[in-house]
């Protein structure tokens, strides 16, 4: 659990913590956060034997824990670098290519919205009935991103829905090597350009407006190719095909979601991007937008197996890191970026434990085809 301090870091020294500024509001906000979270397992008793109606609320809780989570990894930089612009124009900008990306795909898909993501070994039968735990599935990775962990999303619920081993290997396998490609890719490409950011950085602290421009450009890239891959997490709970009522009670829920996440600045697992070196300058957010967008997109090309995007984001701001303190540009040293490294390995990590333990407790296909029993 994350030290409370951490949240007041400007607060006196010997200033008791119940006396600190925003303390009370602090409090308030994690009871509220507790018993929406208590409500929802509660409510996810009621309703998980009703299939027709607890595929949607599976599908709302998803929904919301993803925008929380996993598309921090592609927005991230763009609220990092973006907090003197007013949120709603974020919000209708990412809100607005999210509805142009899943309304291609379930015209071109006859009403799929994953890009094909699900059509792969393990996930291609929609589920007809439901266990409890796969349901409140969502909740846990509400809990988990409250902690700061930049838990993958696909692990954590399309696990609960494999038919078999095989699927979960290969995703495994798939975002194993993204981690892997991100990594070296980001170490390559900022041992190269670290110096010329800082000197560009030094030399004009504001940068030019076409820098902003191109982040924009960007991440609307990145966004987009970024939905075509995980869309898949939040639709696992749906019909593969999508009639147009479905599709737009779809859309709908995950545009307000955003809209939330604009407008409370990002949930907390943005620490894991605002606490990287000169992350929130508009420049470099640009550069690790750009290579990421062009490494998801290989990924997609590559196959139609679902991957997790956060073993690939963790790996290109690990690589980024070490490449800085190598060159002695970040703000943490070498050190300290190795030390940042191994925290989000550690947490995706127990994310990938914590999936596993629950694809095993509530998907009896898995567990027979893994353990034999």
């Amino acid at each position: 659990m994350p030290d409370i301090d951490d949240d007041f870091p400007d607060a006196p020294e010997g200033l008791a913590t119940d006396h600190r500024p925003g303390f009370v509001e602090l409090v308030r906000r994690e009871r509220l956060f507790l018993m929406l979270v208590a409500s929802g397992f509660i409510l996810v008793g009621v309703v998980y034997p009703y299939a027709w109606l607890a595929r949607w609320i599976g599908f709302g809780l998803a929904g919301y824990s993803a925008v929380a989570n996993d598309s921090i990894q592609t927005i991230g930089t763009f609220i990092a670098s973006n907090r003197d612009r007013p949120w709603w124009s974020l919000w209708i900008y990412i809100g607005g290519i999210f509805l142009v990306t899943v309304g291609y795909s379930w015209w071109a898909y006859a009403g799929d919205v994953t890009y094909q993501r699900l059509a792969s070994k393990g996930f291609e039968e929609a589920p007809t009935a439901f266990s409890y735990l796969q349901v409140a599935a969502p909740l846990f990775l509400m809990i988990l991103t409250r902690l700061r962990m930049p838990v993958s999303t696909t692990f954590l619920l399309l696990s609960c829905f494999a038919t078999t081993p095989e699927g979960v290997g290969s995703m495994l396998t798939k975002s194993i090597s993204g981690y892997l490609v991100a990594f070296v890719s980001a170490l390559i490409v900022w041992a190269l350009v670290a110096k010329v950011m800082v000197k560009f950085e030094k030399r004009r602290a504001k940068a030019h407006g076409a820098w902003s421009v191109a982040q924009w450009v960007t991440s609307g890239l990145l966004w987009s190719v970024w939905v075509q891959q995980d869309a898949a997490n939040i639709a696992v709970y749906l019909p593969r095909s999508l009639t147009l009522v479905q599709f737009a009670a779809f859309s709908l829920v995950i545009f307000l979601g955003l809209g939330i996440l604009f407008r409370s600045g990002g949930e907390r697992v943005q620490r894991v991007v605002d606490e990287k070196s000169s992350i929130t300058d508009v420049r470099a957010a640009t550069m690790v937008d750009f290579v990421y967008a062009i490494i998801l997109y290989i990924f997609k090309v590559q196959s139609k197996v679902p991957m997790s995007t956060t073993w690939v984001f963790i790996g290109l701001l690990a690589g980024r890191e070490i490449a800085m303190g190598l060159r002695g540009t970040s703000t943490h040293g070498l050190k300290g970026g190795l030390k940042l490294m191994g925290k989000d390995l550690l947490y995706v990590t127990i994310g990938l434990l914590v999936s596993v333990g629950l694809a095993l407790a509530v998907n009896d296909e898995f567990r027979r085809g893994l353990l034999g029993d």
